[in-house]
């Protein structure tokens, strides 16, 4: 069983409390950096560290008259403080301790998706080692190909997840920077040491260069991941879908007791988290459109993409915890029936082999059009008289003069399609 985690956990990231406390966080290390530099005195220093705090309520009353949350913020902390706290936001503009305290919440929500994501990545190789050996029909177009090993489809969307997990290291990496460069950027107040000494404390790196922001390029970046992560989900969810139909049911969600599927029809059992799972990925490609919109601001700075964010962050990144945390139990009791599917792989009668009759003939030196046109003709036969294709094939005294019955038997062998999955594991790194 995979270690369970709270969703409270990502959705306390985004309270108000989290959001002033990170904000606070961001002051008293920029008031830090400057008592390091002597442009705080130790005495003011030492009452700012110790007496800093905040009020919701407080604060939104404050807002109330100013129609600003961080000078209403700023305004409720000086409370607390006293006369030290007119070295607060010394030298800083607002987007100095917004932006950084953005970053400080992306990065523990980005931290909180990698766990999950490697926790589901455990489920997936665990599934694909359960079914390596086990067979099902491959199906392009939705129409039956050849067989494949079922665990070949945990395989590959563990090797999916690796990329997201990549994908989501290197922008949680993106997202965990800094900035206390002043009202354009241009550290006209405050020495680039400050900035530097702040980020340290706050595990973040200073932005190379900003203007009045952090540039949103980084949030597109950490936004555009997600959207990524959740159509892998949708990808997994949709297989599931179909396998779930009542003329496939080669898997279906589970399906615990005391479960209703329909109000009308008693015996249903839908796959209704995998539906769920595709409806929210679509959510989530709707805010990585939504917050690339956010990059091209007026100069150096406008506030059109505040309101998008604080719409879209928590959303976000509270949804895809969710579908994770979801897809997690649902892989680990995905209901698999191995009998159906051998049952539909032989739903055919055996033109599941086709393409090793074409190729067999190929090599008794047949022309690859002449080889296609044999096995096409008893693979409509087949079709309409639902004969065995293999028998078919046996009795056609074309393809006689070409292959005997004895290399004719051997064709129609299921080894060869998971005789090289070791290898496919192994290069997809499960072992």
């Amino acid at each position: 069983m995979i270690e369970r985690y709270s969703r409270a956990e990502m959705t306390k990231i985004w309270t108000l409390q989290n959001r002033f406390q990170c904000m606070l966080d961001v002051e008293i290390a920029a008031c830090k950096a400057m008592g390091e530099l002597g442009i705080i005195p130790d005495e003011d220093l030492g009452i700012i560290i110790e007496k800093a705090d905040f009020d919701i309520d407080r604060i939104a009353e404050i807002e109330e008259i100013t129609q600003h949350d961080v000078i209403a913020f700023l305004t409720n902390v000086g409370e607390f403080v006293g006369h030290p706290a007119r070295w607060i936001h010394f030298g800083m503009t607002s987007s100095d301790v917004l932006d950084t305290a953005s970053s400080i919440q992306l990065k523990q929500a980005g931290e909180l998706i990698l766990r999950d994501l490697q926790k589901f990545s455990e489920i997936l190789k665990m599934k694909a080692k359960e079914y390596k050996n086990t067979l099902c029909i491959g199906r392009s177009h939705g129409i039956h190909a050849e067989p494949m090993p079922f665990g070949m489809k945990y395989a590959l969307w563990f090797d999916e997840m690796q990329r997201n997990i990549v994908r989501m290291e290197n922008s949680i990496a993106v997202i965990s920077v800094g900035q206390i460069s002043g009202a354009v950027g241009n550290y006209a107040h405050l020495s680039p040491k400050i900035e530097e000494r702040t980020c340290e404390y706050l595990e973040l790196q200073p932005v190379n260069i900003a203007t009045q922001v952090i540039q949103r390029d980084r949030i597109s970046e950490f936004i555009n991941t997600l959207a990524i992560i959740g159509s892998t989900l949708e990808k997994i969810a949709t297989e599931i879908r179909h396998l779930h139909r009542t003329e496939v049911l080669e898997a279906e969600e589970n399906f615990s007791a005391g479960q209703k599927g329909s109000s009308a029809m008693p015996h249903k059992r839908n796959p209704i988290i995998s539906e769920r799972m595709c409806g929210m990925a679509r959510i989530l490609r709707s805010n990585a459109i939504a917050i690339m919109e956010n990059n091209a601001l007026w100069h150096e700075r406008d506030i059109s993409h505040s309101a998008v964010e604080r719409i879209i962050l928590p959303d976000s990144t509270i949804l895809i915890n969710y579908m994770l945390n979801k897809m997690i139990p649902l892989i680990e009791n995905l209901l698999v029936y191995p009998e159906k599917m051998m049952q539909n792989i032989e739903l055919t009668n055996g033109l599941v082999f086709s393409q090793v009759v074409l190729l067999e003939l190929t090599k008794k030196g047949v022309s690859r059009e002449k080889a296609y046109e044999l096995v096409q003709r008893n693979a409509m036969k087949c079709w309409k008289s639902k004969r065995s294709f293999e028998q078919l094939i046996i009795a056609d005294e074309e393809i006689q003069q070409f292959l005997n019955e004895e290399e004719l038997h051997d064709i129609f062998s299921l080894e060869r399609y998971y005789k090289n999955v070791d290898f496919i594991f192994a290069r997809c790194g499960i072992q």
